[in-house]
């Protein structure tokens, strides 16, 4: 099978891409190295010759709500426009469980992603998945300060991104549902304790503050919603195994 793969160099696209190789899959990247701007639609016509399915993997990292939906959606149209002429069999988004309730900030953006592959005449499958072991690294590196590190409040079940690649695969290997059962972790966790457990594998004297972030991006991060579900798969790779294979230091 022919897959192309939007934002195929990323924290999740990488191991789609690895994932997909290791079955014998023909891989196209959708990507700015490979020529294709999703974002602007530049050469994206061209790469999805003879492709059968596009998983997009692509993001974005904001909390601007206006910023978000408009990523979101001009790059999820800039796609389907081009499968449907293209003839694409089947459209893999990816997507994050429990954000129902949260249509603000980034889930704003991913909502409106979701919105417009449902309504849209390619034949399609959202994945949801829960937030990646993966997050630690992202917001600590964002959000230390010297010696300190703020971390917002969130209450999640996070899974490893090289399971959330296989498992877009599985999903890319199978007929468009339009709805994948949702993916988590093994273990529910809250992000301060994941960031305190990796400064000290990494051995970094750092002091994590959990704040409560506000509005209804803050009450969703803290409601637990982000841990999913009923009818959820459970992922076997814990945020501590994550530390001793995946992890690179920040």
């Amino acid at each position: 099978m022919r897959i192309a793969v939007a934002g195929g160099t990323g924290t999740v696209g990488r191991h789609v891409v690895e994932a997909a190789r290791g079955r014998g899959h023909d891989i196209v990247l959708l990507t700015r190295g490979s020529g294709v701007d999703v974002r602007s639609g530049v050469g994206i016509d061209q790469a999805l010759a003879d492709v059968d399915v596009v998983i997009d993997t692509i993001n974005a990292t904001t909390l601007s709500t206006k910023k978000a939906v408009e990523f979101f959606e001009t790059t999820t149209r800039h796609l389907l426009a081009a499968e449907k002429r293209a003839g694409v069999a089947h459209h893999v988004a990816l997507s994050i469980v429990g954000i129902d309730d949260t249509d603000t900030s980034y889930y704003a953006g991913k909502l409106a992603q979701e919105r417009l592959v449902r309504a849209s005449d390619v034949p399609h499958t959202i994945a949801r998945t829960g937030q990646f072991h993966e997050f630690a690294e992202q917001i600590a590196a964002q959000t230390t300060v010297g010696p300190v590190t703020l971390v917002p409040k969130t209450l999640t079940r996070p899974v490893a991104a090289r399971e959330v690649g296989a498992h877009l695969v599985d999903v890319a290997e199978g007929a468009p549902s339009d709805r994948a059962r949702d993916l988590v972790g093994p273990r529910d966790e809250s992000l301060a304790d994941m960031v305190r457990r990796m400064f000290a594998h990494d051995g970094a004297r750092r002091a994590v503050i959990e704040v409560r972030f506000p509005g209804a991006y803050g009450r969703g991060l803290a409601s637990g919603e982000l841990r999913g579900g009923s009818g959820r798969d459970t992922a076997r790779t814990t945020f501590d195994e994550w530390l001793r294979t995946d992890h690179t230091p920040v």
